[in-house]
């Protein structure tokens, strides 16, 4: 670590894809806690598809980030300093701390993590992080699987999907994963799925009809567009849509013309819910304990796809619309302390 707090802060309001250009690169002084403050030193910062909707200008589920502030992000940090009695200098946290290698809390905007070497840092931010508790309660909470049914779910190797189909399979069900690459359609049949789907060189629909016969009784949507359109066409009735993200749209510059087919909903009497994690927060023990319980069991796996270095952090988001991120996606800030 240098003796300055390096930072992204926000520029301007990105059109289309990220550029650099979007943010400016700064190197303030290390901020000095008062009394009831904590500073901590980020380690990891989360890389998540939500980021470019907080760069837009308008309102979403949080309010947007400002020109000039620091870019939020999720991390998991160390304490190094505190003015704080429920904080002592070596405790891991993690929050909404930002794009940068040091921050300011007064206790309320972080969580005290559990210290055990077995449970790799990288995991407070997936497994055990928002993509966890995305996976577990938009599939049990909305998607409700049954034994038998047949699961679809897009953006399938990704730090969501491919726990939503582990999951899929550990109640019974059928799973079908659409991915972008023959090399992560191969992973998430390694990872239990009935089968897999590459939608940059198989048609979506036709091979829904193939991989489906039987229909779609849940589907699980992290990308919006054409194969959310394709998996409606396959739906049964009473089938659950479980809307987790639509990162397809996020980067559009204009409108993005919803599914021509969305009478399927009413014709099938679907349900189709969005939802956010801060929706569960009052309920994270309970998909802790579970996803837990699987992990050390050996039921599910999870892939962690690591970027060195913060200065790499505006690459790192378009990895998420490109393709080219294998699992959930991290950014090392800085190293791990000993534990």
């Amino acid at each position: 670590m240098t003796n300055a707090n390096r930072q992204w802060r926000l520029a301007a309001r990105p059109d289309e894809l990220i550029k650099e250009s979007d943010f400016e690169w700064r190197e303030d002084a290390i901020p000095s806690p008062v009394e009831g403050e904590i500073l901590i030193r980020n380690i990891y910062l989360s890389i998540d598809p939500t980021y470019r909707i907080w760069m837009n200008e308008g309102e979403s589920y949080m309010p947007p980030v400002e020109i000039g502030e620091v870019m939020r992000g999720g991390t998991v940090g160390v304490v190094v300093e505190s003015h704080h009695s429920d904080f002592q200098p070596g405790d891991i946290v993690q929050g909404l701390l930002g794009w940068q290698d040091y921050a300011l809390d007064n206790g309320t905007g972080i969580v005290k993590l559990f210290k055990d070497a077995s449970i790799p840092l990288t995991h407070y931010l997936g497994i055990f992080g928002g993509n966890g508790l995305a996976a577990y309660f938009g599939l049990m909470d909305i998607g409700k699987p049954k034994e038998g049914e047949t699961i679809v779910v897009s953006a399938a190797a990704g730090g969501v999907g491919s726990l939503v189909g582990q999951i899929g399979k550990i109640k019974g069900c059928r799973v079908v994963g659409i991915a972008g690459s023959d090399e992560k359609c191969r992973w998430i049949k390694k990872l239990g799925f009935d089968a897999a789907i590459n939608y940059k060189t198989e048609p979506v629909s036709e091979s829904l009809k193939g991989h489906c016969p039987e229909g779609i009784d849940i589907y699980f949507d992290s990308v919006g567009g054409e194969i959310l359109e394709a998996a409606l066409d396959r739906i049964n009735l009473h089938a659950r849509i479980v809307l987790c993200g639509l990162i397809s749209q996020y980067n559009a510059s204009e409108p993005v013309p919803g599914p021509c087919n969305f009478a399927n909903v009413l014709y099938k009497r679907a349900r189709m819910e969005g939802f956010i994690v801060l929706d569960y927060l009052d309920r994270v023990m309970e998909a802790m304990t579970d996803l837990g319980t699987w992990l050390f069991e050996g039921k599910i796996q999870y892939r962690v796809d690591v970027v060195e270095g913060l200065e790499n952090a505006p690459r790192a988001v378009n990895m998420l619309f490109d393709g080219s991120n294998r699992g959930k996606l991290v950014v090392t800030v800085s190293e791990e302390p000993p534990i």
